[in-house]
């Protein structure tokens, strides 16, 4: 053991389930001392009878109170450690670094690639990375090190997502490299999107809807009426406009949501007055839908796992199976609803049990027409199946 690890024993349950690979360190596996633990604390975990299973850090987040970074005893976490892990990641990349389609994708996932709590994604040259707890940010100099080791790039960004509940911490995001200029351009499947690396927690697009975005467009927009809830800045609108779409409505609460999907529309040479943007609480939007009697042939759902307005809280695990009847309410027969969450407390039988709830509910009959996770450079563990999060189902009202 090292001077600055602290030992933390477990039981031998706890034991087990760490030798089989799960990386996320809960709760329950720390005395309520150790909550005094200082972030980033490196902590040598030991079975009962004290022998090494792994070494992690502690870093509070809202999934635990850290992460396993090695099962090997005599592997130090030091810049070796972290450029060895980049490097392997930035490999298992290669195919998209090469790509002359899509410009935007995700470099390091987390736990799937070795570091639970940090995420790195790249834009055109550009990289962020994500903190989710001060613990991984703690380790922010030698992991930047290390990035700058082994990637050619522009600029680095960053984004502090460890305040209370994992809220945004508004803080100068720009790290080294070269200060971009936004918005940024990036394509995807030969889509452009406008994004914004030093513009607050999100940068304009959700890149694990990339497959999504092109199914929508290849496949189920031609032709069809697509309304797009929750919409940020439209990139599910815009993929189906280029897909042939007759009109796409956008609905977002947020005001910022229209000139940023005006612009995704107009960098796609898609003309701005014959598409719909509607600010406005989808669920209002719904209920104003029913009563013009406005049908729609595609209905694509993407929620917030927790979202709260002035009037409503949203939470994916309690008022999914609604939001669905309000979707199939203005669906057209043998009209489709793209469902999505991102939601990690329920796992995909569950969401299916939301949607048999809701046509059962709505006395409609339908058919799952196709199934969706994460795109390929979201790597996961087979070891934590909570980090494999999106569920997306192409749902036909038969």
């Amino acid at each position: 053991m090292t001077s600055d690890e602290v030992v933390l024993p477990v039981d031998m349950k706890a034991a087990k389930k760490l030798r089989d690979g799960y990386p996320l360190l809960h709760k329950e596996l720390f005395d309520p001392s150790r909550h005094l633990l200082k972030e980033g604390t490196l902590l040598r975990l030991e079975d009962e009878r004290g022998r090494f299973i792994a070494r992690g850090y502690f870093g509070k987040q809202n999934k635990g109170l850290g992460w396993v970074l090695t099962q090997e005893e005599a592997e130090p976490i030091n810049l070796a450690f972290f450029t060895g892990k980049l490097k392997a990641a930035l490999a298992r990349r290669s195919d998209l670094y090469r790509s002359t389609h899509t410009t935007a994708f995700r470099v390091f996932n987390g736990e799937g690639d070795g570091i639970g709590g940090l995420t790195i994604d790249y834009y055109d040259g550009f990289y962020v990375l994500t903190w989710y707890s001060e613990g991984i940010y703690s380790f922010r100099g030698p992991i930047i090190e290390a990035l700058t080791n082994v990637a050619s790039y522009q600029g680095i960004y960053q984004k502090k997502r460890f305040a209370t509940d994992g809220k945004y911490v508004d803080d100068k995001d720009f790290v080294c490299g070269q200060e971009g200029e936004f918005p940024l351009y990036v394509k995807e499947n030969e889509m452009l999107f406008a994004v914004y690396l030093d513009d607050g927690p999100m940068t304009g697009i959700f890149l694990d809807q990339r497959d999504v975005r092109k199914q929508i467009r290849d496949k189920y927009a031609r032709d069809k009426r697509v309304l797009n809830t929750f919409s940020y800045t439209g990139a599910f609108s815009v993929a189906a406009a280029l897909g042939g779409a007759k009109q796409t409505t956008s609905v977002d609460l947020a005001n910022r949501s229209q000139p940023r999907t005006e612009e995704q529309f107009l960098i796609n040479d898609i003309q701005v007055e014959d598409e719909r943007i509607v600010v406005m609480d989808v669920f209002r939007y719904f209920a104003y839908a029913r009563k013009k009697e406005l049908r729609y042939d595609l209905v694509i759902l993407d929620p917030p796992s927790f979202a709260r307005s002035k009037k409503r809280t949203f939470t994916a695990a309690k008022d999914y199976t609604n939001l669905l009847r309000d979707a199939i309410s203005v669906t057209a027969k043998h009209g489709v609803i793209v469902a999505s969450t991102n939601a990690s407390t329920f796992d995909r039988k569950k969401f299916k049990r939301f949607v048999a709830e809701a046509f059962k509910a709505e006395k409609c009959s339908y058919t799952i027409r196709e199934e969706y996770g994460l795109p390929e450079d979201f790597k996961t563990s087979s070891s934590y199946p909570e980090g494999n999060y999106l569920k997306v189902l192409f749902i036909e009202r038969t």
